[in-house]
């Protein structure tokens, strides 16, 4: 891995030592002190051509929680403290493994414009801002981050997609995480139902902010599709077809989507992916 030491003013190395970081307070700290710094217009690019640097395709992390398959992880009641937590716990693991992902976006994919590089160090810091409301929430409900179990489709995604910025854009930002678009409003509704509203609230934040990230892969999906002289709706139909059938689940939050840069066509390629037979899989969404 790169380090800061080697490459102080590198925001590609930079990046990468956030992604290594394997305590969340070195992550959280990281991702402030550099954010900061490329605000300030402290840290260099690398220069075209637009490439996937040969970077490590693991991630930091603390030693909790244990990773396990999706199919593994109990349904618990929200009826319960305890059940509550472990919705809280689990969206703060996807939100934890969501600050590796814009990070990694950054560090791994060179020669994009500066824009590219502002959305997504926007976009990690939203998600460490995210992930500590979640983390300080399940202290008040008596646990940590870690109590519980968690599984890892977000970052097996990231390591599927690590040669191919186009294919990182498409399925990451606009499939796992944009599931959140579809899954948190039902989420917040159990919430209140069971008069959580300090979770909800949370959950409300997470959800107005994550239409502006799955946006951003949106944008540069279609700016890849662009520099490769593909169309965009088909090369998403196709891409979906390939690494998705049989593991994305429906009902899709078309307004959510649409805000976050979706086609009506694109919404129909994804009821139809999601509506086919499916094949015994786990299911990797976020």
């Amino acid at each position: 891995m790169t380090t800061m030491a080697a490459h102080p003013h590198s925001l590609h190395a930079l990046a990468a030592r956030c992604v290594a970081s394997a305590t969340i307070a070195d992550k959280l700290a990281l991702t402030a002190d550099v954010a900061a710094r490329f605000e300030a217009g402290e840290l260099e690019r690398d220069g075209p051509p637009v490439i996937a640097a040969p970077l490590p395709t693991s991630a930091g992390r603390p030693a909790r929680p244990r990773l396990v398959a999706p199919r593994e992880l109990p349904r618990r009641s929200l009826a319960s403290v305890e059940g509550r937590a472990a919705l809280v716990h689990a969206v703060a693991h996807i939100e934890f493994n969501a600050i590796d992902l814009a990070w990694d976006a950054v560090a791994r994919f060179r020669g994009l414009p500066f824009e590219y590089y502002r959305d997504w160090v926007g976009v990690a810091v939203d998600e460490a801002r995210h992930f500590s409301l979640l983390s300080a929430r399940l202290g008040e409900l008596g646990y940590g981050y870690g109590d519980f179990a968690a599984h890892d489709g977000l970052w097996d995604m990231a390591v599927r997609t690590a040669g191919s910025c186009l294919e990182r854009m498409a399925l990451v930002p606009r499939v796992l995480e944009a599931r959140g678009l579809d899954v948190t409003p039902g989420m917040i509704a159990r919430l209140r139902a069971a008069r959580d509203d300090a979770t909800a609230d949370i959950l409300a934040i997470i959800l107005r902010e994550e239409v502006a990230h799955v946006a951003a892969g949106s944008r540069w999906f279609a700016w890849c599709c662009a520099l490769a002289h593909v169309d965009p709706s088909a090369t998403f139909e196709a891409l979906v077809a390939r690494h998705l059938r049989g593991a994305l689940r429906g009902p899709f939050n078309t307004e959510a989507r649409l805000r976050a840069g979706f086609t009506e066509a694109e919404l129909a390629q994804l009821d139809a992916v999601a509506n086919a037979p499916r094949a015994p899989t786990d299911d990797i969404a976020a």
